[in-house]
């Protein structure tokens, strides 16, 4: 990664973004056991984000895989226990558990969609929101 980008350095990420600049975080964080799911969430909890926005293949979370499932229905929103109960495997157990006990919403997105990123930021796109379950919250 050094070729590409700067190592991850906290007090550094935030002297970027008080400058005004955009930080991307890629790759995880070298250690067995956590996927980049969970270093998106580790790093989003570090920095005291507001969201963590999870780009996929599908445009959110759905009952069950909507490639072999025709019926499968998309869900608007979900709370981090419906994640859990329904064994949702849109991202590992850990990453879940640390986005919930940091209270730090997930919106899951199409990636593949052009423009779906904009889109969802700007609340138009179709997405899904894993947050606590408050009603009427919304980011």
């Amino acid at each position: 990664m050094p070729t590409v980008c700067e190592a991850y350095i906290r007090d550094k990420a935030l002297d970027h973004l008080e400058k005004g600049r955009v930080v991307i975080f890629a790759g995880g964080t070298g250690n067995p056991y956590f996927t980049t799911d969970t270093a998106a969430v580790l790093r989003a909890a570090e920095m005291g984000c507001e969201a963590l926005f999870k780009g996929t293949q599908v445009d959110g979370v759905y009952s069950a895989d909507p490639k072999t499932t025709p019926n499968a229905r998309r869900y608007d929103r979900l709370s981090y226990d419906d994640v859990f109960k329904q064994d949702l495997r849109i991202m590992d157990g850990a990453a879940i558990a640390l986005a919930r006990d940091n209270r730090i919403p997930i919106i899951v997105f199409s990636i593949k969609s052009q423009g779906g990123l904009a889109l969802v930021l700007q609340g138009k796109g179709s997405s899904t929101t894993i947050d606590d379950g408050t009603p009427g919250k919304r980011l």
